[in-house]
């Protein structure tokens, strides 16, 4: 068996026995047992995602830069982010759309007539300084090494964007050895990627045992209709994208979607977009993208393209209206989807992004914060779903914006042969 069917295998197997482990420590251990369960087996998580960290400031530092300098001229550096960027909020339009629909379909908080309260909520989420200035201020590092340290990967793409530029500018000549050096530097942390995804299956199952031991299974069928709902959104939402693919991609499709399983099972079970892309670079690269744009698009999407906040986003924000009784015309759930999008852009590594865009977003629209906590307690598996399908998106633009630009696959497995 290949070594990635092998990790693929594990995944589901160490996935499952974290659901039945915690099972059993729910119904029959202590509460005691169940904490002092819950809050030691999480280490190996803590420990597997402190790893994939440690490799992405880095990995997309030097992979972003080698891939602008090898773009070359600006105008292609130009003519490349325009397309990412057009596809990126199309994509995001269309997610916002999907959510939309199935709750209104679904109705998944009718019934509940939910008094809206009086008094505040403190949900514990930092949501001061959400708005356009502070998020322009937060976009321009004031220092690239406490960006890499913090792992603020859009500070970091914007530091990677301009010294690519720059050093484009400069020519082959001068350009070359440093290309050359970067080059090898993204090499070795993918190789690190690879040493550190054996820890994967352990990490997987700490997460779900930990989740399962503490709420039980019941909290899956207490919110059966939302998460029902929310899951069909997700599937919709990644079959139309996969068929956008299937038009540009054609029948190539369904190897890419075979390539990207690990990775998107690996942010399934960790609830992060993160810890899936060393692998996501690596596995479009080996399915034929170009390495310039693959180095240079997929950091840009995990800032701009989270298709998966975007459907939770509509979907949780008219669930919590619908729960309080609450109707939105027209006009006002047009103006909360587009808040929505324009808020979710760049927060990628700001900790329960989603939740933060809907307390940051729904007060305005007379939506009380407090619905928030309706979630929080099944925020672990809706991350799990979104971050899941961020990968996914992620992998298909990037690969169909590699096959417009013309990347020749064959030069391409030639030159990842490292």
């Amino acid at each position: 068996m290949e070594t990635k069917n092998k990790l693929t295998l594990f995944i589901v197997i160490f996935m499952l026995a974290g659901i039945i482990s915690g099972a059993i420590i729910h119904s029959y251990a202590s509460s005691d047992t169940i904490q002092s369960w819950a809050g030691n087996i999480t280490l190996f998580t803590d420990l597997f995602l402190r790893l994939i960290k440690m490799v992405i400031a880095p990995l997309v530092f030097s992979t972003l830069t080698v891939g602008i300098m090898r773009l070359g001229e600006t105008a292609t550096i130009g003519r490349v982010g325009g397309k990412a960027m057009i596809w990126f909020i199309i994509s995001s339009i269309f997610s916002i759309l999907v959510g939309l629909f199935i709750v209104t379909i679904f109705h998944p908080g009718s019934g509940l007539n939910l008094a809206i309260p009086k008094e505040s909520v403190d949900t514990g989420l930092a949501v001061s300084g959400m708005n356009l200035k502070a998020f322009l201020s937060h976009t321009i590092p004031t220092s690239i090494t406490e960006a890499m340290a913090s792992n603020e990967i859009l500070q970091i793409v914007v530091f990677s964007l301009f010294f690519g530029i720059a050093g484009a500018s400069l020519g082959e000549k001068f350009n070359a050895p440093l290309v050359a050096s970067l080059s090898v530097v993204s090499h070795i942390m993918l190789k690190m990627t690879g040493y550190v995804m054996y820890v994967a299956p352990l990490a997987i199952f700490a997460a779900i045992s930990s989740v399962i031991a503490t709420q039980g299974l019941g909290i899956l069928l207490n919110y059966a209709s939302f998460i029902g709902g929310y899951y069909v959104a997700i599937m919709l939402t990644s079959v139309m994208l996969l068929s956008v693919g299937y038009i540009v991609l054609k029948k190539e499709v369904f190897r890419l979607l075979n390539m990207l399983k690990d990775p998107v099972l690996v942010a399934f079970t960790t609830s992060s977009s993160e810890a899936a892309y060393p692998k996501t670079l690596e596995q479009l690269e080996k399915f034929g993208c170009s390495r310039n744009i693959a180095s240079f698009v997929l950091p840009i999407g995990y800032s701009f393209n989270l298709v998966g906040s975007m459907v939770y986003c509509s979907f949780a924000s008219v669930f919590i209206a619908q729960a309080y009784n609450i109707h939105l015309n027209f006009t006002e759930t047009t103006m909360m989807m587009l808040t929505l999008m324009l808020a979710s852009k760049g927060i990628a590594g700001v900790p329960r992004s989603a939740l933060v865009v809907l307390a940051a977003t729904i007060p305005s629209f007379n939506i009380p914060v407090a619905g928030i906590l309706l979630l929080m307690g099944i925020d672990h598996f809706l991350d799990m779903g979104r971050s899941a399908i961020n990968v996914l998106g992620n992998g298909i633009a990037t690969a169909m914006l590699s096959k417009n630009e013309g990347s020749e696959p064959e030069s391409v497995k030639l030159q990842t042969e490292f």
